[in-house]
C-alpha cells in the first residue's frame, strides 16, 4: 500500500497538478453559484435521484431501477432547463471577468485632459441623480435609474425611449413625474448621458426577497443579478433610497450616502480597474 502510495505522488507531473486546480476552481466556482439560491435546492434532489438509484441496485429493486433507468438518459436535458437561469448568470459573469476586457483596455489610455473631463461629466451626472433623488424621496415620487458599465443593455434600452439627453435634475424630474408618459419605467444611462426612458427590465427570481418591496425594488434586483449595472430606486410608498449593485440591496440611504456611493462605484472604481488592466497589459508587453 506504501509502495503504491509512493508511486503514484513520484508519477503526478506538473500538468496534472494544473487539471487538479483547475478541476478544484472550477468545483468552487460552482458551488459558489448554487450557495443561497433555488440551484442549491436543485442540487439536493439531483443528488437524491443518483442516491436513489444507487440504493435501487444496490438491493435489487428492479422496477425502479427500470424507472430511474428510462429518466436518466434524459437528465442532461432536464438540468438544462431546470438551471438555465443560474448558466446564464455564470455566461454573463464570465463575460465581465478580467479577460474579457482586455478588448477594450487601451494601452495607453486617454490623456490626462480627457481623463479630468470625463470624471467631471460623471460628477454631474452624479449631482443630477443626487438632487432629483433627494427632491423624489421628500415628495415620495417613485424612481428607477439604471446605470449602465460594462455589460451593455441595449435589450433594455430597445424597449424605452431614446432620449440621449446631457444630465439635469429638471429633465429627470420631469421624466419621472407621476403624470409623464414614461415614468412608470426605467431610464437607462449610458456614457453619462441620458440615453432611454420608459425601459422595461427583467424581474428578480430571487424568491427571498421581502414581500414588502414592490415592482421597482424586483425591477432593480433582477438587472443588477445579470450585468454589472448600478441601480437606483427611490420608493413610492415611503420615499426611501435603494441601490442594487451585483444582485444586491443597499437600503434607506440619504442623499449623501448615494453620492458616496455612486461616487465610489462609477469613479473610484472603474479608474483603479482601468489602471490595473493598464499596467497588466505593460507588464506583458514588457516580458
Amino acid at each position: 500500500m506504501w509502495d503504491w502510495f509512493i508511486n503514484m505522488v513520484t508519477s503526478i507531473q506538473l500538468s496534472d497538478v494544473l487539471d487538479m486546480c483547475i478541476v478544484a476552481f472550477l468545483i468552487y466556482k460552482m458551488v459558489g453559484l448554487v450557495r443561497d439560491t433555488r440551484a442549491g435546492q436543485l442540487v439536493k434532489g439531483v443528488l437524491a435521484v443518483l442516491l436513489l438509484y444507487w440504493i435501487a441496485e444496490l438491493f435489487g429493486f428492479g422496477m425502479l431501477r427500470a424507472v430511474l433507468a428510462f429518466i436518466l438518459p434524459y437528465g442532461a436535458m432536464v438540468l438544462l432547463v431546470l438551471f438555465q437561469p443560474e448558466l446564464r448568470k455564470a455566461m454573463e459573469q464570465l463575460g465581465r471577468s478580467s479577460i474579457s476586457t482586455i478588448s477594450n483596455i487601451q494601452l495607453f489610455g486617454p490623456g490626462s485632459e480627457a481623463k479630468e473631463q470625463e470624471r467631471q461629466k460623471t460628477q454631474q451626472l452624479i449631482d443630477a441623480i443626487c438632487e432629483s433623488c433627494a427632491a423624489f424621496s421628500k415628495d415620495k415620487t417613485g424612481a428607477l435609474i439604471v446605470l449602465e458599465r460594462e455589460t451593455k443593455l441595449g435589450d433594455i434600452i430597445s424597449t424605452g425611449t431614446i432620449i440621449n439627453s446631457d444630465p439635469s435634475p429638471e429633465l429627470i424630474g420631469n421624466i419621472f413625474f407621476h403624470n409623464a408618459p414614461l415614468h412608470d419605467g426605467a431610464l437607462v444611462v449610458r456614457e453619462n448621458r441620458l440615453h432611454s426612458a420608459g425601459c422595461f427590465l427583467p424581474l428578480s427570481q430571487n424568491y427571498e426577497i421581502s414581500r414588502m418591496l414592490g415592482t421597482r425594488h424586483r425591477a432593480a434586483l433582477g438587472v443588477s443579478e445579470v450585468s454589472d449595472a448600478v441601480v437606483v430606486v427611490v420608493s413610492e410608498e415611503t420615499g426611501a433610497i435603494t441601490v442594487a449593485l451585483n444582485g444586491q440591496l443597499n437600503m434607506r440611504l440619504t442623499p449623501a450616502k448615494l453620492k458616496e456611493l455612486l461616487q465610489r462605484e462609477l469613479i473610484h472604481e472603474t479608474e483603479e480597474k482601468k489602471e490595473h488592466n493598464v499596467s497588466k497589459i505593460l507588464k506583458r508587453v514588457k516580458k
